[in-house]
């Protein structure tokens, strides 16, 4: 009898997020496995938004768990935990867990008085280096040195000082000046090239007079001039020594969008410069100068305001752009929001192709596919569930957004939402991934098993995503003895260990429903569509790697 030489046999595959065999409870009661500590700070990091309560851990418990983890390995683990710092910045687009982790990174390693790792090809230390890798925009290095001294005072170590006069370099210019340099902050611009003692980049010989003026600004802004070459600076200037009476005329006058564009003004700066209304004239001056993001969050204003179809249609062109999006580096549930909170059907079309340009890597999956995907009660925390929670979208509805589009493009998928109950969605061929994700309700309790024995029908992969936060039995039920509940049961019962599960982790618990790391069970998570492509990936039996070890192949 042949026992292992069969078709349906596949290679024993590993993905990086594993558990480590010990067990433990998840928030509900039900048996739980602990993950390794580099799994447990990743998922938390890419799932992390900082200060912000969910369902089953307060901001500051949360937090604290993130700073912990990071401590611990960057004394561990220096090159792996730089890696995932920078990688979360740039291609995980998390801001502040980023940021707040690399202040953490630096602070534990100094405190611990480990050698300062040099790192290949930069030749500089790591604690240099994760501190510029972080600072991707020009109001970050004020926030790095506004956490730092907010933690550990205003003692500011070298490593930190150099980390930031790199970024300085890179970053500051007239535009950034104009868009972040501002009386709210608590670090101007000048204190920051102050305290870092930034100078000059070497090829940028402009940046000495750019420098001078943004120290003037920040300590003698009466009488602070730009310097004479930089025509932005100046322009911004004249444009706001202009009497108030004098200035709404410029919206409208011939060669005004140019004019408001040479000066810098951003549709905030605009708003304020009028001190007045934003009105149709005034949207359609500014929206040609407006980057990616901001047009996304404006467009409800631009109804209200009554903006033109004709500049209707150059909006939305942009929004629907495949390298627009891309460059935009947005959360796929972001075109979600703006879809949900505007009322007109002049930017349907735009934002259905937005959001599936920004779920390029959602794979085609071939054969038959179970979805799961969770509308428990903790995953709407702040909507009238438990805790508050600052996301204006919650993880239900993020769930949605990559079970709906996971469902577009497979083959053959079995859509369904899960509770307590279990409801089956219909997916129409070519049918619109915004109208799907609308057709989700909310379900209380959360009864992962009876969903599974009563929608898994021999399906070639299972997708659940959720928090992984179940109660008794596997994937344990919520209902156990209440409403037909189903007694404990192991997912080996529910599903042929031959049979690959992808558990997508949303919330980035300690705890989590299952063994993961080998063999067919792997647990994914992120807030972005990256992690999708090691699907088809683990499907044909190849290992799968952190994601910036993936890109290096």
């Amino acid at each position: 009898m042949s026992r292992f030489n069969t078709r349906t046999n596949r290679p024993a595959v590993s993905s990086p997020i594993r558990t480590t065999g010990a067990a433990t409870r998840t928030y509900e009661g039900a048996p739980g496995h602990l993950r390794d500590e580099r799994s447990e700070l990743f998922l938390l990091a890419v799932s992390n938004t900082v200060g912000t309560d969910t369902f089953y851990e307060k901001a500051g418990d949360r937090d604290d768990r993130y700073v912990q983890l990071v401590r611990q390995l960057a004394v561990e683990d220096p090159a792996w935990t730089y890696n995932l710092l920078h990688w979360l910045r740039t291609d995980g687009n998390m801001r502040t867990a980023s940021l707040v982790g690399a202040v953490e990174f630096v602070k534990a390693r100094l405190d611990a008085k480990a050698d300062d790792l040099v790192l290949r090809p930069a030749q500089q230390g790591v604690n240099r280096l994760v501190v510029d890798a972080v600072l991707q925009r020009a109001d970050e290095p004020g926030e790095f040195l506004a956490y730092w001294t907010s933690r550990y005072g205003r003692n500011v170590p070298k490593p930190v000082k150099r980390g930031i006069s790199d970024a300085v370099q890179r970053l500051y210019n007239g535009r950034a000046l104009l868009k972040y340099d501002t009386d709210s902050k608590g670090y101007r611009f000048g204190d920051v090239l102050n305290l870092v003692h930034a100078t000059p980049h070497a090829d940028k010989p402009w940046q000495g007079g750019l420098f001078k003026y943004a120290l003037d600004r920040r300590h003698n802004p009466d009488t602070a001039l730009p310097p004479d070459r930089d025509r932005l600076l100046t322009a911004n200037r004249e444009l706001l020594a202009l009497p108030i009476a004098e200035r709404r005329a410029v919206v409208t006058e011939p060669g005004g969008i140019e004019r408001l564009s040479a000066a810098g003004l951003t549709w905030e700066a605009l708003a304020d410069w009028l001190q007045g209304p934003m009105d149709a004239a005034a949207w359609q001056a500014v929206i040609p100068s407006m980057g990616y993001t901001a047009l996304l969050r404006n467009l409800r204003n631009f109804d209200q305001a009554g903006v033109s179809d004709e500049v209707a249609e150059q909006v939305a062109a942009t929004l629907a752009a495949p390298e627009a999006v891309a460059k935009s580096r947005l959360f796929p549930f972001r075109f979600w929001a703006a879809y949900k909170h505007t009322h007109s059907l002049r930017w349907g079309h735009a934002l259905e192709k937005a959001l599936a340009h920004s779920l390029a890597n959602v794979p085609s999956l071939p054969g038959r596919t179970l979805i799961l995907v969770d509308r428990s009660p903790s995953m709407f925390p702040g909507y009238g569930f438990s805790t508050p929670n600052k996301s204006d979208i919650p993880l239900a509805e993020q769930a949605a957004v990559f079970g709906a589009a996971l469902a577009a493009r497979a083959a053959d998928p079995t859509l369904v939402e899960f509770g307590m109950h279990s409801n089956c969605i219909d997916v129409p061929r070519g049918g619109s991934v915004l109208r799907l994700i609308e057709q989700f309700g909310r379900i209380d309790g959360t009864d992962i098993p009876s969903a599974v024995k009563e929608h898994y029908r021999d399906h070639d992969r299972v997708v659940i995503v959720t928090d992984e936060q179940t109660r008794p039995g596997w994937l344990p039920s919520n209902c156990h003895g209440h409403w037909g509940g189903m007694p404990e049961t192991r997912i080996d019962d529910l599903i042929p260990a031959r049979v690959p599960v992808y558990m997508w982790n949303m919330a980035g618990y300690k705890p989590g429903a299952m063994p993961s790391g080998s063999g067919n069970r792997h647990t994914l998570g992120g807030l972005t569509d990256a992690a999708f492509s090691l699907i088809p990936l683990l499907d044909a039996g190849r290992d799968a790697k952190w994601p910036w070890e993936q890109q290096r192949g």
